[in-house]
Formats: C-alpha cells, sequence, structure tokens
C-alpha cells in the first residue's frame, strides 16, 4: 500500500506545473503578499522601435493632390495601391519592394525604399511628387506586417498586424495567448534580417525581456512556443491514470479479500 500511494504522488508531483513557470515578467514577485499598492514600482527606458522597410515587404502608397485630376499624374487608378485580402489566404494587392530594395512609382521610376521607415518613404516621396503637383499629400503603409506564432498557443497561425509597433506579448495575446503547459521560458524566434535568418530563444518569464532588443516583433517573425516538460504526463499518461487506480485499487482490494 505504500508503495502504492507512494507511485501515485510521484506522479502527481511530476505533473504539476508551479506558478514560476507561467508568470509572464517576474521579478522576484512570484505569489508575494506584501506587493506595493498603487505607486510605480520600477520603470525602463525602451528604445525607440522604427522598423525599417525591407525587401519583399509590400507597400499601399496613395497620392493625393491639389492639381486638376487631367494635370496630376499621380491620379490614375493604377497608382491608388490598396489593401485587398481574397479568401483565407490573405491575398495583399500592393507595391512589392524588389530584392534591390526599390520600387517603382510610375512616370518617376524606381524609388529605393529599404532601410527607410514607413514615415521617411512617406516623407521622401511627398517631396519628390511636390516637383509635379500642386500641395501633394502622400500616404504609405506597410500592409503585409505578418509573423506566425506556432506551438503551445490558444491559435496557431499566421496573423496581419494593423500596425509595425507591436510587442511580442502582445502578438502572442492576438494569437489567444499561451496554453496552460507552454514553456515560456524558451520561445524560439525566428527572424529575417537582410540575407540571413537568425534563431534566437527568449524568456518571457523574465521581466528583464522589456528591455531586450526582441521585445518588438519585425514583419516575417515566426514564434514557435515549445512544451514543458510536463506535457507528456498531462496530456497522454494523466488521461489514463485515472483508469489505473481504479483498476490497481480493485485488484489490491480483491488481493486483501482474498488474504482474509
Amino acid at each position: 500500500m505504500r508503495l502504492y500511494l507512494l507511485f501515485v504522488g510521484l506522479i502527481f508531483f511530476a505533473s504539476c506545473v508551479s506558478n514560476k513557470k507561467v508568470t509572464l515578467l517576474q521579478k522576484n514577485d512570484v505569489n508575494a503578499t506584501n506587493l506595493p499598492k498603487d505607486s510605480v514600482i520600477r520603470t525602463y527606458a525602451i528604445d525607440t522601435f522604427q522598423y525599417k522597410v525591407q525587401p519583399n515587404d509590400i507597400l499601399s502608397v496613395r497620392f493625393e493632390s491639389l492639381s486638376p485630376k487631367e494635370l496630376d499624374i499621380f491620379s490614375t487608378s493604377q497608382n491608388q495601391l490598396n489593401v485587398q485580402l481574397q479568401g483565407t489566404n490573405g491575398l495583399v494587392m500592393g507595391e512589392l519592394v524588389d530584392e534591390k530594395g526599390e520600387i517603382s512609382i510610375p512616370f518617376v521610376g524606381k524609388f529605393k525604399v529599404s532601410g527607410l521607415t514607413v514615415f521617411e518613404v512617406q516623407d521622401t516621396l511627398e517631396h519628390l511628387a511636390n516637383q509635379y503637383v500642386e500641395a501633394p499629400t502622400v500616404k504609405v503603409r506597410l500592409i503585409n506586417y505578418r509573423i506566425t506564432i506556432l506551438g503551445e498557443v490558444k491559435n496557431e497561425g499566421s496573423i496581419t498586424l494593423s500596425n509595425n509597433r507591436v510587442s511580442m506579448l502582445e502578438a502572442i495575446g492576438i494569437s489567444g495567448g499561451f496554453n496552460d503547459l507552454a514553456d515560456r521560458a524558451n520561445v524560439k524566434l525566428i527572424r529575417q534580417r537582410g540575407g540571413q535568418t537568425e534563431v534566437q530563444y527568449i524568456n518571457l518569464l523574465d521581466e528583464n525581456f522589456i528591455r531586450s532588443p526582441y521585445y518588438y516583433v519585425y514583419q516575417g517573425d515566426v514564434l514557435i512556443v515549445p512544451p514543458l516538460k510536463q506535457r507528456p504526463f498531462r496530456n497522454y499518461f494523466g488521461q489514463n491514470l485515472a483508469l489505473f487506480v481504479s483498476s490497481l485499487s480493485v485488484l489490491l482490494l480483491a488481493f486483501n479479500l482474498l488474504q482474509n
């Protein structure tokens, strides 16, 4: 009987997940009861995040001006590059940045945009258009800012973000958040930077992650959230544990009755 209870106890503790493995952005405050209220405990200086356009990004470029339509060389419908989503594949129509980091502007030619922020592209195009039309306004948007989240999250798949200043935690929240058995301390980040693919592991349990250069997501990021080692116990062995314990209890009871 003692061996039986010891076995059940070992299984129980092996499948437990402590709060220290699930509480995000910890700073020695997990399960603390004397935390100060209504006061700022710490502050972090976060670097300004400015995404730089890269090859294969898709830009929406829209020109507007006060020039009469017949004199406005940018007013044709082919220059109004807006977002169109078709079906579940999310086909995005816009101006694709080529491998040289350039886009094609009608009546102007190739224009280099890689290495610039969206606002810098907008200001530069506006200055360029000022040479051709009266009081131009240029609106530029990055329309394929998409990341992929896989593994132990509620909703796996790719998500398209509405802006290019989204933190890692916000992106995971958009995907529905972590599953109970997600390993938040070893999230794998795969990032395309220039002509290279970088692989980095990040620890979302540590509050110092706020100061990490990986705090914000980039276009094309892939996050892979691995499971905790308790997952096999909870998902597979745990499902049959009740049946096993019941069967073992019946056998022990039968054995005791036979002994008597």
